[in-house]
């Protein structure tokens, strides 16, 4: 599996971290940058990272800046991307068994890099649950594309 990462100034040594811990899991992995603590602006890195998921040149990402929200907001701003942020293992299952999430957003200055490494796995081996989770992510599509109707 390919993995994309990307990571703003604060997400810097989480993905450090997370990059490591994946190329030691036998992941090949792309990074996009950041490549140092030097103030950067996090939508760039959510954007390249997402852009490479979308495109099918990688199979995931994980995106980090320092709370993980902006990164997330700028991620899911790229058509067919379902970024999730996580900061628990539940929210990480959930976020694979419920949400198909093709991207996993982190905070650097939220979680520690056990922590992250923890998050990253249990994302990586659930399993989609698809069903009733497939209609919705579905409808996560329609609504992309603006053919979500009032009243669905």
């Amino acid at each position: 599996m390919k993995i994309a990462v990307g990571a703003d100034h604060g997400g810097f040594f989480l993905k450090e971290a997370i990059k490591k811990f994946l190329e030691e899991e036998g992941y090949e992995v792309v990074d996009v940058g950041t490549y140092s603590e030097e103030s950067v602006d996090y939508p760039e890195y959510g954007y390249r990272v997402a852009k490479l998921v979308a495109d099918g040149e990688v199979d995931r990402g994980i995106v980090m800046c320092g709370t993980g929200i902006g990164i997330s907001i700028s991620a899911n701003k790229v058509k067919g991307i379902r970024a999730a942020l996580v900061t628990n293992e539940y929210m990480a299952e959930m976020a694979a068994r419920h949400n198909n999430a093709n991207v996993l957003a982190m905070g650097g200055r939220v979680i520690t890099p056990e922590i992250g490494k923890r998050l990253v796995k249990i994302w990586l081996t659930t399993p989609f649950d698809g069903g009733r989770h497939q209609r919705r992510v579905n409808l996560i599509s329609r609504i992309e594309e603006g053919k979500l109707e009032k009243g669905v």
